[in-house]
């Protein structure tokens, strides 16, 4: 961090219960900032039971408040249910309504912890909003860079992608030159209770990480896209209940007897088909993806990047060509297995985060018969 801190730097931190926002409530008050401590409560109020011990739930405002009172820093919560409902939940139900895969991190993290809370800092005299992202933002004049984490392991750059200048300049990562094990070990030092409490493995509104019980309660089984599941030459395998409960990549839930493992390879939400094919047909050499924020100027020409295409890819050499209206075309040096549309395509200049996009529809199904009549393959 280059910032110069002053004494009148207030700091709105948001702080989600667990060990990392409340290490960074430490570190910045040893950097001389004053903190302000803040909890979003995104959950409805008839939905407070299964929220209990999730990400913004009851526990972790305890936690947090608790935290906050152990830091002499005052904290508030504010409620950003309605908020979350329309910014995240209906973005995720949308996204698989429309035969694509939603990221809802990012999309909670450009709209609310990095959007509507910079709001709220504005609000109470704030400068600048922290979190306890594993990520570095450096601050020069009027510019801010996103960079990978020191703990690559924990890095989540890849989720900041979206955020725009304006949203970095005014953000802190205090942690983000920490580990994971260094993070626990402070917080044990300074007798947190919250030292040594899991992370959250799963998407904090989704219970056990099921996301066909999840949209079955949130759409009901009735608004589901029913259709057939077709072979790639437009032979029909069988009927799906809905085209939300598949994704490119898949193998599960496709019925038995086909004689040979089909995949996921497309998904035609205008017409509700689900597209099988072999392994193979899932290899692609390059992605168009839309709705690009370039955190640093790229310019028009080709740039060699090297490109996360889901969070938990290793990066993989790529060509970048931007193109109008906020696209670019990403072609990979190595064909990739599972480009699925509507995760984000992340590129980086060595451990720079240059932004990214949204992964489209390849025009795979564009290309295949018009599906046949019924028959079992």
């Amino acid at each position: 961090m280059d910032i110069l801190v002053k004494k009148e730097h207030r700091v709105l931190l948001g702080m989600s219960g667990g060990v990392d926002s409340s290490v960074a409530a430490y570190l910045l008050k040893e950097q001389g900032y004053t903190v302000i401590g803040v909890t979003m409560k995104v959950w409805p109020q008839d939905c407070m039971s299964r929220a209990e011990d999730k990400c913004c739930g009851p526990q972790a405002v305890t936690d947090a408040r608790m935290v906050a009172h152990q830091m002499d820093i005052p904290h508030y919560v504010i409620d950003e249910a309605v908020a979350f409902e329309k910014l995240v939940i209906d973005y995720f139900t949308e996204e698989y309504q429309n035969g694509r895969t939603p990221n809802p991190c990012v999309m909670c993290n450009e709209k609310l912890k990095f959007g509507k809370l910079q709001g709220t800092a504005k609000s109470l005299g704030a400068t600048h909003i922290a979190t306890g992202h594993y990520a570095i933002i450096d601050h020069t004049e009027g510019h801010a860079k996103l960079r990978r984490a020191g703990d690559l392991k924990k890095d989540q750059s890849y989720f900041l992608f979206s955020l725009k200048q304006e949203q970095l300049q005014k953000s802190l990562a205090p942690i983000a030159l920490l580990n994971k094990p260094e993070v626990r070990k402070i917080a044990e030092k300074l007798g947190l209770k919250v030292y040594d409490k899991e992370d959250s493995q799963e998407i904090c509104f989704v219970p056990g990480n099921n996301y066909a019980d999840f949209l079955k309660s949130h759409l009901g089984e009735r608004n589901f896209k029913k259709g057939g599941i077709y072979y790639k030459d437009g032979t029909f395998m069988g009927d799906h209940q809905g085209i939300e409960l598949y994704t490119v990549g898949q193998r599960k839930g496709l019925g038995g007897g086909h004689g040979r493992p089909v995949y996921v390879i497309d998904i035609d939400a205008a017409n509700q088909r689900v597209l099988v094919g072999e392994q193979s047909d899932l290899v692609r050499g390059e992605c168009m993806v839309s709705n690009t924020n370039w955190q640093q100027p790229l310019g028009s020409d080709p740039k060699e990047v090297m490109v996360k295409i889901r969070y938990n890819w290793q990066p993989i050499e790529a060509t970048v060509y931007p193109e109008e209206g906020n696209r670019a075309k990403i072609v990979f040096k190595d064909p990739q297995h599972s480009v699925t549309p509507g995760q984000a395509a992340v590129c980086y200049e060595g451990d720079l985060v240059l932004g990214g996009g949204w992964i489209d529809r390849s025009p795979l199904m564009m290309d295949i018969p018009e599906a046949q009549e019924p028959a079992v393959v």
